[in-house]
């Protein structure tokens, strides 16, 4: 029996999702790690795009949004992109702000290759500190930065969104279910989420879609 959003998050509860969904969590990881193992820097921007239209909305309104975008991500002006947002995201003047200034600098910074730089840091902790702290780039903070590298094949990462954090809590793992607020918050609170599912047995990133499905019912990106 798939739970909904009125179960309480229980360790039973978990562990039986997970058995349920396994299958479709790992299916989706798989997706994930193709777009790193196949696809071009075009993806990755496409990717990247994404998660700057997540931050603070729906994976759903997300995923709309860049389907209205698509035809315009590499050279579409930012009056273009406002207007093909309009209806689809809740805030389109600031989405378009994102998609215009990080491409404006990471075309000066790599050419737009994504894949180089990304490549160029020595550990998974700097490659995210870059992604939240590049003033060039809008729209990525730590959850964002998780967001983003975990849809483009990268492991072991916690996505601290509302819904994480409301299991976290229900778990008593957390008293807060503020997101938080700098790098040293965010840490500690992904450590404790990839503590927990080192103790009962369950792939953090598969933990991270068994929390998005308890929540929604649904196992999107």
């Amino acid at each position: 029996m798939n739970s909904t959003k009125a179960d309480p998050v229980t360790i039973e509860l978990i562990r039986r999702t997970h058995a349920e969904r396994r299958d479709e969590i790992r299916a989706r990881l798989a997706e994930f790690a193709a777009v790193w193992k196949y696809g071009t820097d075009d993806d990755l921007w496409e990717e990247m795009v994404f998660c700057f239209f997540t931050g603070g909305c729906s994976a759903r309104m997300g995923l709309n949004s860049l389907e209205s975008v698509k035809p315009l991500l590499k050279n579409g002006t930012r009056e273009a992109i406002t207007k093909a947002l309009v209806g689809k995201h809740r805030y389109p003047n600031a989405r378009s702000r994102y998609v215009v200034e990080s491409r404006r600098f990471l075309e000066s910074h790599c050419g737009m290759r994504l894949r180089e730089a990304l490549l160029s840091f020595g550990s998974d902790l700097a490659r995210r500190d870059w992604l939240a702290k590049e003033k060039g780039i809008k729209g990525l903070g730590y959850k964002e930065a998780s967001h983003f590298l975990r849809n483009i094949g990268f492991r072991g990462f916690g996505i601290l969104d509302k819904h994480v954090l409301n299991c976290l809590a229900e778990l008593g793992i957390i008293s807060d279910v503020k997101p938080p607020n700098n790098r040293m918050r965010y840490l500690d609170i992904e450590q404790r989420l990839l503590e927990f599912s080192q103790k009962i047995g369950i792939d953090p990133d598969e933990m991270d879609l068994v929390f998005w499905s308890m929540k929604t019912g649904k196992i999107l990106k």
